[in-house]
């Protein structure tokens, strides 16, 4: 194999490496009904059962929009209409011990069962709002936010 070669072919592993580095997905839609959209890296997309759902991913709902989440640790989110959530942080590392899960609560209703990150790591939960966080040990309970 010449110097161009090698050179060339370490260019292509690099340029790949991001998208094999991606995290797996956080959680995925489970239902749906009207309106609701799922917005990944800038993009919005409708959401339909099965869309994968990453750190830093957006889901909203439109008038009549409903989902229901849920994510890999069994954590279940229901999103009621006229509601935007944010994944903002989603760590699940049973085998490294590394937990983290933080949702932003933008506006509208959300319902949240807690899964084993709550259970295994009740600390490294988080909701947020505009105006409050809240922290979360073990439990379910449902955010409102006023537009």
């Amino acid at each position: 194999m010449t110097a161009r070669s090698c050179v060339a072919l370490l260019l292509g592993l690099l340029a790949a490496t991001p998208a094999l580095a991606q995290s797996p997905a956080a959680g995925r839609v489970k239902l749906v009904s009207g309106a609701a959209f799922v917005e990944h890296e800038g993009q919005r997309i409708p959401a339909v059962v099965g869309t994968p759902v990453f750190e830093r991913d957006s889901v909203s709902t439109g008038a009549d929009g409903h989902v229901g989440l849920t994510l890999r640790d069994d954590t279940r989110l229901s999103v009621a209409p006229q509601t935007t959530i944010e994944i903002s942080r989603f760590v699940y590392a049973q085998s490294d011990s590394q937990f983290a899960f933080v949702l932003r609560v933008v506006q509208g209703v959300v319902a949240y069962v807690s899964g084993r990150i709550a259970k295994l790591s009740p600390d490294a939960v988080r909701l947020e709002t505009p105006s409050a966080i809240v922290g979360v040990r073990g439990t379910r309970l449902v955010i409102q936010v006023a537009p």
